[in-house]
Parts: structure tokens; sequence; C-alpha cells
């Protein structure tokens, strides 16, 4: 790595370079100034926020190493692990290459169009090292002259478009970091004294830049003066603070945003978010008319672009809720194996909590869009068996192998932490508000507080409780959180203005199935714990070919090519047999239709009292 620019006092260099666009190869070179007599390199097996074991070492190759210009030995102690048979005192330099073509927010890219990495895919750590200073350059690829970068890393010298050299204080400072690169759109606003950088891939011609940060800048206020409420006058960035306030925890901070064809999703980070989403669903400009006509109205907000700001609203709340409080098993990662939590409830649940209730504060929903996204999480939980099953505390715990890892069965054995979660943090502010004058804004803001936005344990969140409201909440926790008790959302929601209306479940629903439909063919996704479907034996992988019904000279059969053909061939009947297909064989099955399967629309009933819920 040449010496030219590079930033003095960093014990860790990396060079990367794009360095085969077409094979989506980059090339790493790692220089350690100082090794150890026999220095051991790791790259993790995860990333924080994404709660799995993605063995990113897969897409190493050509590793090699070399000291005062002659080949170092290298043994390979396990999937991740290597040491370096170095002399200490003369610098080490590893040379490899990372192969990426994974198009999501979790790993790293390279075409010719864009690239993408986080650190954790790329970047070995050398053990002995995490917590001195690090430095990163990425060179621009000469192959694509208009690209430019954009990262939260501390630039320290950079050109024009983004390339260059980048500081961190530490490993993990550096490796919480995604770099974007590419000819993406680029644009700035500033929320209570803080720039904020968005960055726009892949987006469509039409797309409107300028609602979009204009609607992000509302989520971010509404954000920030929601955790620091009593902020003092003092500079946003200053790294003082009065007693009892701390400031906001990042001096800038960059939305990194992937628009595709078909994807959606996110992952925190200290001081920037890796977004992905449909292109669709970014919001358009109006359409250009001729001089004579009268100018157009923005389009309406799609629910598409909602689902998007909740996204942006979501992750950019995990920078306080889970970046800086987080469970104390976070204190200090490791990058080596999973590392357990029961707490994902809290920091995944609540954040989806106040991920469209922040929308709603911010004025870019309404009461009528607020309820009909609760209303969307409180059905999937009760269309959920596996609430009755485990305990969101237990599904917190099993992310590593549970949640990431769906199949056919998960709704029957497990349940969402996020929404189950989120749910769970309804219960509290509606019962807090119930019973007096506090809020669940009061409690994280003293969570904030009490934990020095630093590591927290469920103990922590029950004293705030108790020390807000004057008793204990063990009960509610060993129902709510620790238990499959059902939640009190009919008695809570009613109590503040909310209507429940009942209404039939749609068809699959109440058959207990999820189903595909492509090109007239049914598929059996999941068969749902008691549902009518699993009582007559039907089973994950079947294809639904026919119906027949009625009996003797009445009987009818009729081919299947949509689920809701079966009520319009059913004729009122109670009583189908189904024909199935499954590892080639047919089968008969006698199904019962059901009758009686519900599910909730939620209502404005009193709008004073679900106003004074959701406005503060």
């Amino acid at each position: 790595m040449s010496t030219k620019n590079k930033p003095t006092g960093a014990a860790v260099h990396y060079r990367v370079e794009c360095s085969d666009l077409l094979a989506h190869l980059y090339t790493v070179t790692l220089t350690l100034e100082h090794p150890a007599s026999a220095q051991t390199l790791r790259l993790p097996v995860w990333i924080p926020g994404s709660y799995m074991v993605r063995e990113f070492s897969k897409h190493l190759q050509e590793l090699q190493a070399r000291q005062g210009g002659k080949p170092v030995a290298l043994q390979q102690l396990d999937k991740c692990s290597w040491q370096a048979a170095c002399q200490p005192g003369t610098a080490l330099t590893l040379q490899y290459r990372v192969y990426a073509l994974d198009n999501s927010v979790r790993t790293a890219w390279l075409d010719s169009a864009r690239g993408f990495f986080n650190g954790t895919s790329l970047l070995l750590r050398a053990e002995g090292f995490e917590d001195q200073p690090h430095a990163l350059e990425v060179v621009a690829p000469p192959q694509a002259p208009r690209w430019k970068l954009a990262t939260g890393l501390t630039p320290h010298k950079v050109d024009r478009q983004g390339f260059g050299h980048y500081t961190a204080p530490d490993y993990h400072a550096l490796v919480d970091c995604p770099v974007e690169m590419g000819e993406f759109w680029s644009g700035s606003f500033t929320a209570r004294g803080v720039p904020h950088r968005f960055v726009v891939a892949g987006a469509a011609p039409g797309f409107d830049g300028e609602r979009l940060l204009a609607d992000t800048q509302k989520i971010c206020e509404a954000q920030i003066d929601f955790w620091h409420a009593n902020r003092s006058e003092k500079s946003s960035t200053s790294r003082t603070s009065d007693k009892g306030y701390r400031p906001i925890p990042f001096q800038s901070y960059t939305f990194l945003l992937n628009a595709v064809g078909d994807g959606y999703g996110g992952l925190e980070h200290r001081n920037s978010t890796a977004l992905i989403c449909q292109r669709a669903d970014l919001p358009r400009k109006a359409p250009v008319l001729d001089a004579k006509t009268a100018a157009p109205a923005a389009p309406a907000r799609s629910e598409g672009y909602t689902t998007l700001l909740g996204l942006i609203s979501h992750e950019y709340f995990h920078s306080w809720n889970v970046k800086r409080l987080r469970p104390t098993e976070f204190t200090r990662y490791d990058y080596t194996q999973e590392n357990y939590t029961e707490l994902l409830w809290f920091f995944e649940g609540f954040t989806s909590y106040y991920d469209d209730l922040l929308l709603r504060r911010a004025g870019l929903i309404d009461d009528t869009a607020y309820l009909r996204l609760l209303n969307k999480t409180v059905n999937q939980l009760q269309q959920t068996p596996g609430r009755l099953v485990q305990s969101v505390a237990q599904a917190s715990f099993d992310a590593w192998v549970k949640y990431y890892r769906v199949d056919e069965n998960t709704p029957n054995a497990t349940v969402s932490y996020y929404g189950k979660g989120a749910l769970v943090a309804l219960c509290l502010d509606l019962t807090l508000r119930a019973e007096g004058q506090h809020t669940l804004d009061e409690v994280m803001r003293a969570l904030w507080l009490r934990c020095q936005a630093g590591p927290m344990a469920e103990s922590d969140l029950l004293a705030v409780l108790q020390e807000l409201s004057g008793r204990s909440w063990t009960r509610e926790f060993k129902r709510w959180v620790h238990g499959t008790a059902e939640l009190p959302l009919r008695e809570l929601l009613e109590r503040h203005g909310v209507a429940i209306h009942e209404e039939p479940a749609q068809l699959a629903q109440g058959l207990g199935l999820r189903v595909s439909e492509s090109g007239g063919s049914i598929q059996i996704k999941t068969v749902l714990r008691g549902g009518a479907a699993e009582l007559a034996g039907f089973a994950a992988g079947d294809e639904w070919l026919a119906v027949e019904v009625g009996k003797g000279s009445a009987r009818s059969s009729w081919r299947l090519h949509k689920l809701d053909d079966l009520l319009l061939y059913a004729g009122g009947q109670p009583r189908v047999q189904a024909l199935v297909s499954r590892d080639r064989r047919l089968l008969t099955l006698s199904l019962a239709l059901p009758r009686g399967v519900r599910t909730w629309r939620l209502a404005a009933a009193d709008k004073q009292k679900i106003g004074a819920w959701l406005n503060a």
C-alpha cells in the first residue's frame, strides 16, 4: 500500500480495489504495521443487525501474505481464521480477493453498474488490534470514471467523487459503515443542526428526489425531538452534556438506498443505514404538461412509498435503539459466532412500534392510515399459531436458527419478535396512559439516560417502568414477554378510542392455508396449526388440483385454477372433496369449509382519545 496520503497513527490499513467488475471481484490489501509473531486474522461470520451466521469467508479467495517482500506461510485455523507465521517488527501485508454478488444490505455487490460492501464481508480482523485506529482506502475503478462513493466513515483525504482515504477509531466502527459506489443520485438536508445525506442507486428517471428529502427530513426531526425532548440549547453535535442530557449521538448521517425491481429491507448502522426497496415504490415527479395546461398536482403517496418511509423511520430509530442503547450481551460483539439475547422483542419490536407512530407524528400519514398499518400487525399476530407455542423472549433468543430460516412450519412454531414486540410496546404504552399521566415515550427517554446510551438489561426496563408508574410490571412481563397469553389488545384499543369490527377472514386464512398461485396452479406453502386444511390432511408441498361437490348423480368435479374458485364450485355445500397431488400421487381429502373465522378491522371511534395517544 502506498504511503502517500495514508492516515498517520492507524495500526491497520486496508486498500480496496474494484479489480474485476465483470467477475464481481474486489481485491483487498491489508497492511499491519506491527504484527504479532504469529498473527491471527479472522473474517466475521455475521453482521450486527442481521442475526444469522452467514459464513462470509466462503467468498474469500487467493489469500497471500508477505513481509519484507518475502512470502509468509499462512495456516488456516478454522472456517474463518488464518495465522501468519511472521516476524514481529516488520510490516505484514496480506492480499486476497472477495467475490461479491449478493444484492442485499447484508454483504457485498460488484458489477459494471454499482459497487457496495459492508466491512464484515471484506475486511479481515487483525486479532489484538481491534481497538486501535484503522484506515481504509477505496480506489476508484478506472473502467468506471463516473462513479462516486458515499459512506458514513470519516474522510481523511478523498477526491471530489469520494474515493480515497477514510479513518475509523477501531475495527468495530470501520465495519459499521457500509460503502456505496456508482452513478447514484445524491441529495442532502439538515435536521436539527445535523447534516444528512441521502444516496439512491438504481432510480428511474421519474424519481422525485426532492420529495424524498423533504419527507425524510420530517422523519429525522420527529425522531430527534422524540429522543431529545429536553435537550439544551447547545450545539447538537457537542460532545459535552449537562446532567440528565445526552447529545444527538452522531455528527452526520447517511442513507444508502438501492432501488431494484423487487426487494425490501434495511440494516442499521451507527451513523448510516443501508436500504433496499422496489424501484416503483420511490416517489414520482408530477407529469410534465404543455405550457397552456395548469400545473399538475404531485402524485398521491402510494402504499409502497408509505412502506418505504416506514422502513426509513425504522432504521433511523435504531440509531438510538440498538446501536447505542443495546442488549448487555451486545456490549462487545463476538464476530466469530452467535451472540444470543432475549431482548430483540424490545430492540426490534419497540422500534417497529415507533416507526409508523412517528410517521404519524411527523404528519406523513393520518389517523386512518396509521390504524390501517396497526391493523395489519394485529392480524398478522392473530393469524400466527406460533404465538401460542413460543414466547417473544424465546423467539428473540432463537432468531439465529428460526427467524431468518423460514420454512413451511415457521408460523406454527414461532412468533415474530418484530410484530409481537411492537404490540407489547403498544400494550405498555396504552396501559401507562390509562393508569396515569405517563407514556412509553418517557420510558424510552428514561432508559436512554439510565443506561447512558449504552448496554441495557430487561431489569433496567422494569426499573424505569416502576419508577414512573409506582408499581411493578413483573406480572405483565411474565404473561406478555415470557409467556404465550393473548395480549389485551381489544380492551386497550377500545379504551383509547379505537373501534374493532370483526369481519370474515379471507378464504386462505379461513382454511388455515398459505398458498402461491401461478399459471393456474395452486401450491400449498404452509398449513396452519388447527385449521380446516390441517384437519383434512393437507401438507406443505401439495398441489391442489380440483374439487368434487355433492353425492351420487348430483356429484360434479371442477378443476381449480385459483383458490377463490373454491366457493364458486362449492355452491354453499359445507364439505368438498379436494383432489391434491403429492409426490406425483393423487389423494382425495375431505375438507369441511370453515364458518366463523374472523379478522379485525380497526377504525376511529373517538378522535379525541386517539389524538391524545397518537399526537404525543
